[in-house]
């Protein structure tokens, strides 16, 4: 069986980012809710390396937690304040990144997460052939750094990114050809990116959906989350996470597929990010997790 995270992003940003959830609260929540752990969001006023400077800070922190029962599986950094695609010079990014793999490092936290930062329209201004270059040549240099602090780094493709097409997001990973780099794959992103969603003005829609992007995908995929999908995009950008149940993901034959796929740790993360009431929607979807866990969570390889 996997174990089941919660990612915190959501109670912090979008319909809670005036009144964001304080971090003590949602431990409590989890662990109210029988989740296994959570994936930490970097974004405050939750922790981020800026927040807690010091090493006996952030060794407190995650002790904290898990002495409430409750492990860290993964770190989401805020790095899109950076340049990685529109510039030939990454320098910042990739400091900006290591400091984000020290915090990781000193938490025990073993995998960080990416996105290409900028949105699919940069590519109206930026050549995307040297946009790819710049990107599997950065992110190379990132999971060295990663690998060197047992960090692994998985790639989150989403609409609302640059290189949003199943075979972009393959040609990333293969131009990347780190052994410590995969895919992470929302179970939304990906039925949005199969059809079309974001796409310039050759769109790649896939017969089969998100079932075929993960076929695609197969063997390359080193953690999921777990989201539903109504076919919208949230405020134009990304997909938007609906309340599981009331969306169009097909999870049972999506997870059939995705137990192929060799997932490189044991977790699933629900993912609630934008969803109005994140809160609340988190106990049905933990139930409806669990059922899922129950019938398809045996079955993946760890």
């Amino acid at each position: 069986m996997k174990r089941i995270a919660f990612g915190t992003w959501a109670l912090v940003l979008g319909p809670y980012a005036e009144k964001p959830v304080p971090l003590t609260d949602v431990v409590a929540r989890l662990v109210e809710l029988g989740f296994d752990g959570l994936e930490l969001g970097g974004f405050t006023p939750h922790p981020t390396p800026d927040s807690l400077p010091e090493k006996s800070q952030r060794h407190e922190l995650a002790a904290s937690i898990r002495e409430a029962g409750l492990e860290l599986c993964g770190y989401a950094p805020d790095l899109w304040q950076q340049h990685l695609l529109d510039t030939a010079d990454p320098t910042a990014y990739l400091n900006a990144f290591k400091k984000n793999v020290d915090f990781c490092h000193d938490m025990g936290i073993p995998q960080i997460r990416v996105d290409t930062v900028h949105p699919p329209t940069l590519f109206g201004s930026v050549n995307k052939g040297t946009a790819r270059g710049r990107l599997t040549h950065a992110w190379f240099t990132c999971c060295d750094y990663a690998a060197h602090h047992g960090i692994r780094v998985a790639w989150e493709f989403e609409p609302g990114f640059a290189f949003n097409k199943a075979t972009d997001i393959v040609r990333i990973v293969e131009g990347v050809n780190h052994d410590c780099f995969t895919v992470l794959f929302d179970t939304a992103h990906a039925q949005m990116v199969a059809s079309g969603a974001r796409h310039d003005h050759d769109p790649e829609v896939l017969e089969e959906g998100a079932i075929e992007l993960a076929r695609m995908l197969r063997g390359r995929i080193g953690h999921i989350h777990l989201s539903d999908s109504d076919g919208t995009l949230n405020e134009d950008e990304t997909s938007t996470h609906v309340t599981f149940g009331a969306g169009t993901v097909p999870f049972e034959p999506l997870l059939a597929e995705l137990s192929l796929s060799g997932a490189a740790d044991a977790w699933w993360c629900i993912d609630l990010c934008n969803h109005p009431d994140a809160w609340t929607a988190m106990e049905g979807a933990k139930s409806k997790v669990d059922a899922l866990n129950r019938r398809f969570g045996d079955g993946f390889l760890i």
